[in-house]
């Protein structure tokens, strides 16, 4: 079994930030990717960010310039730094990791969502 447990989130003022992490457990040989998904209301789940085990990051167009995510390969943990918040970063957070399982197959989770709600 693998889980991921998220921390961080809560209620921001636009303009302000906000730090999220997660951390990976469980039967784990490895991690590929790491990376953040979230869901406002009424929306699909899109991606946010997502870093290899290299360090290659990826970010969405909307959050550019403003998130940071960055990885801690010892502890298996990933974060996500927000700043400038907006209230359309108002979502839930959802963390993701690609990992590969004991029995060495690749395999995908998420983590339970956090909520980041940016007030106006």
């Amino acid at each position: 079994q693998v889980q991921l447990v998220e921390s961080g989130g809560g209620l921001v003022q636009a303009g302000g930030s906000s730090r999220l992490s997660c951390a990976a457990s469980g039967s784990i040989v490895g991690i590929r990717a790491m990376g953040w998904y979230r869901q406002a209301p009424g929306k699909q789940r899109e991606l946010v960010t997502v870093i290899t085990g290299g360090g290659t990051t990826t970010y969405a167009d909307s959050v550019k310039g403003r998130f940071n995510i960055s990885r801690d390969n010892a502890k298996n943990t990933v974060y996500l730094q927000m700043d400038s918040l907006e209230p359309e970063d108002t979502a839930v957070y959802y963390c993701n990791a690609k990992i590969i399982y004991t029995d060495y197959t690749l395999r995908n989770y998420w983590g339970q969502g956090t909520q980041v709600t940016v007030s106006s």
